[in-house]
């Protein structure tokens, strides 16, 4: 294994509900697949079993209280670059939520054709 850091990622991170939708489809599902056409790096869905938002509404997945809203967060790391665009894409889907941005230090684990292919578009971005 061979591994590299990439110091110039951000992490996004979109807060929305389970019910929200775009275009009659699930939001959280439309806006993983605009990040995919996009060439983004990949993103996880994490479905919350707790939490409130800006109304102070419970959202809750406890069986005695069972939501039909619960928090859903979109999370995707990728290079600055790609990030911001793909905010541009994705923020007039959104009706009711929240984007956050925040930088982190990514060190890629892989194979060394996989950590070949990440240097050569480190040094596309460069140029």
């Amino acid at each position: 294994m061979v591994e590299v850091e990439h110091w110039n990622t951000l992490r996004l991170k979109i807060y929305i509900g389970e019910n929200d939708r775009w275009k009659g489809r699930p939001l959280y599902k439309a806006i993983v697949e605009k990040l995919r056409e996009m060439g983004i790096a990949g993103a996880t869905v994490y479905r919350g079993i707790y939490g409130f938002g800006k109304k102070s509404r419970i959202h809750s997945g406890d069986v005695m209280r069972l939501s039909t809203d619960l928090p859903v967060v979109i999370e995707v790391v990728d290079r600055g670059y790609k990030i911001e665009k793909a905010i541009c894409e994705i923020k007039p889907m959104i009706n009711d939520g929240m984007i956050t941005v925040e930088p982190v230090i990514v060190v890629w684990v892989g194979t060394q054709d996989e950590v070949s292919r990440f240097r050569e578009d480190a040094i596309r971005e460069e140029s």
